[in-house]
């Protein structure tokens, strides 16, 4: 009776190691056989390095920021792309309560600089479009790389803006 349960138990765990290889992420015919996924999923089904590069777009104008290399970012990188409309507040910042948490490592970065892109809390997503000084902490995610004309893109009220990778 021993040996029967044995057995059975050595074929169940060969059958899930059988079906686990078979379903290798890392062959390229695997993420065409995903066409909803986002460029981000599929570059990430085949094994290709992240890109650090990401578009934000605010009406016809386009920004370039740079990602950081954290979970944080890894996290939103995979809900990209994203548009959203993002909500003002005290005049130097939009931000967005996002549906899901982010992993954090909040810091007090002292001075916030237009074009920073950080995370409050574990679900809120922040640009700033103003240069001051803060005590609130945040979770870096990245830096629009050109911020000038970044205020006017955003003007005074809600705006929406588009983040997808470049």
């Amino acid at each position: 009776m021993v040996m029967v349960k044995s057995r059975g138990a050595a074929l169940f765990a060969a059958s899930i190691l059988v079906g686990l290889t078979s379903c290798d992420a890392s062959k390229p015919d695997q993420s065409a056989a995903v066409p909803s996924a986002s460029a981000e999923n599929r570059e990430r089904l085949s094994n290709q390095p992240v890109g650090k590069k990401m578009n934000v777009t605010i009406g016809t104008k386009t920004f370039t920021a740079t990602l950081e290399d954290n979970p944080a970012t890894a996290k939103l990188r995979a809900m990209l792309p994203l548009t959203l409309d993002m909500s003002e507040l005290n005049g130097n910042e939009k931000l967005y309560r996002l549906p899901t948490t982010l992993p954090t490592t909040a810091a007090n970065p002292g001075t916030i600089r237009d074009g920073d892109l950080m995370l409050w809390q574990a679900d809120t997503l922040v640009l700033f479009y103003e240069t001051f000084q803060t005590t609130y902490r945040y979770t870096r995610l990245g830096r629009i790389d050109e911020p000038s004309g970044l205020a006017a893109a955003v003007g005074t009220g809600s705006v929406t803006v588009t983040f997808e990778l470049e």
